[in-house]
């Protein structure tokens, strides 16, 4: 069985993000238009199926289109605990804050284990860290 990936609905922006996310964690994108599907509920460029796979983290993305209200988030975050070596998640954390709102600076706690917490410029909020055991 595959790990749940989150699937993202966005106002107009899907196409930038995929870029953002291929660039914090690498992988493949591949996007596809509505116009490639055929669908005329929206502008023929916009996204109706994203996404960003074959690294650590699978998105999927597509624009919002019609009625279909645009992601918005409280009371979730996506852990990245222990997901890759110190460094890398350090690079990510950097990534995932730029244009977008740290909540909690990337840095080691009382108990031993580095944590920080950022929300990245399309709105999910992420935990990122590591035990000591991983530096």
């Amino acid at each position: 069985m595959t790990s749940p990936a989150p699937y993202l609905f966005l106002p107009g922006t899907a196409r930038k993000a995929l870029g953002f996310y291929a660039d914090v964690f690498g992988g493949t994108v591949e996007m596809h238009t509505l116009a490639d599907f055929g669908r005329t509920d929206g502008p023929p460029d916009a996204i109706a199926h994203g996404s960003v796979s074959g690294g650590p983290v699978t998105l999927f993305v597509a624009d919002a289109t019609g009625d279909q209200p645009p992601f918005s988030c409280e009371g979730l975050l996506f852990s990245l605990l222990g997901a890759a070596p110190p460094a890398v998640l350090h690079e990510w954390f950097d990534k995932l804050a730029k244009d977008g709102h740290v909540v909690d600076e990337l840095r080691e706690r009382s108990w031993g284990a580095t944590d920080g917490q950022v929300i990245d410029p399309y709105g999910l909020r992420w935990l990122v860290g590591y035990e000591p055991d991983d530096a």
